[in-house]
């Protein structure tokens, strides 16, 4: 598949991917940050983007302008023809503010099913501000996480130890190595398995089972991996060098950039952390409001497909710029991609069926 860019209303953007056989049910991941309902004129002067509401200066780059139930209706409208696009083994990440997102979630259970809801991931956008408001200062969005299926793909993401986790999380050392012991049994009883054999001579406490056979645990005590108590009881040992960092959880801290080339730009370390963990080499990534298109590069740099939808001409400008410094890169191929305007009558019936023979 080629990488795709298209100068389109999404809607049509998304039906047209749609009729293409090769596209649907193909796509492995979804972020989108669409506009967030605040009634809004976003705008770019001289070259840098400007986040002032209604300003009157500057080309408007997007219009933020419908709201409540119709912005509601409008996102859904798209997101169940996404659905369709989504792989059964994809997801898609939503990124919204706080002032709408909680309907959007509710909306968001509706189509894709409240059991396939994985996340509301909050991301710390900019450092807190001394506004004087009848509120606590807002310096936080959130993402929305689904996926299509209880199976999606997940690279587990890591974040690397500070001092002070290390510090704290493995307190012990031994050999000039820091570590920390764990339980080697879990909640839970078996009765015939491996795992509720005797240890050394002694069984796994009332209620709970070992956590591998005992063969392996055998292994672990000869290789000076279990360290036992002064009252006898197993432990893991585990080292800290060993490890490839702590769980990500749900609280972010990527801040924007500080002079965005397009409005309401994202920090491209979302995008990376985003795209690593739910996606694989050669999966197809979509963004259809990909605005300056951090999505695609993003997606491009790792490895990945990508398609990507905006209807402004100043993000499809902003994205083409994007891609293009990704040439100056001397350890990734140049980005090849196919632009298509289906805002043009001409081409877009073209390309409309040319994506029917393919799908027939």
């Amino acid at each position: 598949m080629k990488n795709l860019l298209i100068h389109s209303n999404n809607l049509r953007g998304i039906e047209f991917l749609l009729k293409n056989k090769k596209l649907a049910g193909k796509v492995d991941l979804i972020y989108i940050d669409p506009p967030f309902a605040t009634n809004s004129n976003f705008t770019i002067t001289n070259g840098r983007a400007s986040t002032v509401s209604n300003s009157k200066n500057g080309d408007i780059a997007y219009s933020d302008k419908l709201k409540g139930k119709d912005f509601i209706c409008f996102l859904r409208d798209r997101l169940v023809l996404l659905k369709d696009l989504l792989s059964e083994q994809g997801s898609i990440y939503l990124h919204i503010d706080y002032k709408i997102g909680h309907y959007v979630k509710v909306m968001m259970d509706e189509v894709f099913g409240i059991e396939n809801f994985r996340n509301d991931i909050t991301r710390i956008k900019c450092n807190p501000k001394n506004f004087k408001r009848t509120g606590y200062g807002n310096i936080k969005d959130m993402i929305l996480f689904y996926s299509k299926s209880a199976k999606p793909i997940w690279n587990e993401p890591k974040q690397p130890y500070t001092e002070k986790d290390i510090e704290k999380l493995f307190p012990k050392i031994k050999q000039g190595r820091r570590y920390a012991t764990v339980p080697i049994h879990a909640p839970g009883e078996t009765e015939n398995g491996k795992s509720n054999q005797p240890f050394k001579g002694i069984m796994p406490p009332v209620g709970r089972h070992w956590r591998t056979n005992v063969e392996t645990l055998e292994k672990w005590d000869k290789e000076g991996l279990i360290e036992w108590s002064k009252t006898g009881n197993p432990r893991k040992i585990i080292f800290v060098d060993e490890r490839e960092g702590k769980r990500m959880q749900d609280i972010w801290e990527y801040k924007d950039p500080q002079y965005p080339n397009y409005p309401t730009e994202k920090n491209a370390d979302i995008l990376d952390l985003i795209i690593k963990t739910s996606s694989n080499e050669k999966s197809i990534v979509l963004d259809c409001f990909c605005g300056s298109g951090t999505t695609l590069k993003s997606a491009h740099l790792l490895n990945r497909q990508w398609i990507g939808i905006d209807e402004s001409k100043l993000a499809i400008q902003a994205t083409t710029e994007k891609i293009k410094s990704i040439e100056s890169n001397l350890f990734v191929l140049k980005p090849a991609y196919q632009l298509m305007d289906l805002n043009n009558e001409r081409t877009a019936n073209k390309a409309f069926q040319q994506a029917v023979i393919a799908a027939r």
